[in-house]
């Protein structure tokens, strides 16, 4: 029915151990996904956050206020079905990796960059087997083939409920490399959040800070914070 919206019906949201992990009841009622799949978390502190999403609804549902729900029931409905594909996708980031295209002016820019962004292609190398080329500009330059492989094997090894929260950290930086840090715990999220952002702190501090631009960025920010809280959740 047009503007139909559910209501919360349940007094209490419990987490119970449940086949796999851990589920949470409404009353007593084992809650599901919107495909109707049991929603079942990998450990009692993710599901102890859905839970507290559940119990901190008042009158209409608002699936606004519940990441950790929202992003659970993408494991169970969306990334499990097809997580070989989502694996891949994600882990060709690696071959246009933000922090491989650099600026080519002014010195300072430059400079900034290099600063900030040298020690993780350091570290990818070392830590992780993947030596990645730089260059400047935007044109596409082509990445050691041991290195992409070595960059998936990361990404294919990660279950659907981290490769759900990895999604975010990837998608929202732009940078593989700045994602598996923080799952690595080379990097806080908040350092990882800075490091993607170079260029447009750059462009803020020369002409100022747009409005609409200030918005986008700051659910950009909550979202790749939320992701990491998820990840490291999952166990």
């Amino acid at each position: 029915m047009s503007g139909w919206t559910a209501k919360r019906f349940w007094k209490d949201a419990t987490v119970v151990p449940a086949d796999g992990g851990f589920t949470v009841h409404l009353d007593g009622r084992p809650v599901r996904t919107p495909l109707k799949a049991p929603l079942v978390l990998p450990t009692r502190s993710l599901a102890e956050e859905v839970a507290a999403e559940w119990q901190a609804q008042e009158g209409r549902i608002d699936p606004e206020t519940m990441p950790f729900t929202r992003t659970a029931n993408s494991a169970i409905d969306k990334v499990a079905p097809q997580r070989a594909e989502v694996a891949e996708m994600l882990a060709a980031y690696g071959a246009s990796d933000l922090l491989c295209y650099r600026a080519e002016g002014p010195d300072e820019l430059v400079a900034r960059q290099a600063a900030a962004w040298d020690p993780l292609l350091q570290w990818a190398a070392q830590q992780l087997g993947a030596g990645l080329v730089t260059t400047v500009g935007v044109m596409h330059v082509d990445q050691p083939y041991d290195s992409l492989e070595s960059l998936s094997a990361r990404v294919e090894a990660l279950t659907p409920f981290q490769l759900s929260a990895f999604h975010d950290l990837v998608a929202i930086s732009g940078s593989l490399v700045l994602a598996l840090a923080v799952a690595e715990g080379r990097l806080s999220a908040e350092e990882a959040w800075d490091l993607s952002r170079i260029d447009e702190s750059w462009q803020i501090a020369l002409w100022g800070e747009d409005e609409e631009a200030a918005e986008i960025a700051a659910r950009k920010h909550a979202a790749f914070l939320q992701a990491d809280r998820f990840y490291g959740l999952c166990g």
